[in-house]
């Protein structure tokens, strides 16, 4: 869970919030989100039962999808700092300049470049947020 502010240099690297990182594991996944702009970050054992159900797939319904998964998804492991190296190819994809913003979103994180971030907040559908919260029973 949380909100966390922070930078990523010239080669890539980002601090990971400390939080996220005891939540998610020594070694985590990141990869594209199918969804949104954005960078999904998966723990080992995630990851691990995510790649099951993918690869179980037969190919004409997995394959363009673990394509899609696996062709940017990298194994992230913190230096001492904290610090991952977040491959040009995401970073590309997600649009992350120098101001990030990394989100904890349950059983995985979210790295969203903070413009994108700030810009999806204002487009925030309550209304599909209060009927998605009356389907649970709320």
């Amino acid at each position: 869970m949380g909100t966390y502010y922070h930078t990523i240099d010239a080669k890539g690297r980002l601090n990971f919030p400390t939080k996220l990182r005891e939540r998610l594991g020594h070694t985590f996944y990141v990869t594209k989100s199918l969804d949104q702009p954005c960078l999904t970050v998966y723990a080992a054992p995630e990851w691990t039962q995510l790649s099951a159900k993918v690869r179980a797939l037969p190919e004409t319904k997995g394959g363009q999808l673990r394509r899609w998964l696996f062709s940017g998804a990298s194994m992230l492991v913190p230096d001492k700092q904290g610090r991952v190296v977040i491959p040009q190819d995401l970073r590309l994809f997600a649009g992350l300049t120098q101001e990030v913003v990394i989100i904890g979103a349950d059983d995985r994180a979210e790295i969203w470049d903070k413009a994108r971030w700030d810009a999806w907040n204002a487009s925030f559908d309550a209304q599909q947020m209060l009927a998605a919260w009356e389907e649970l029973n709320f």
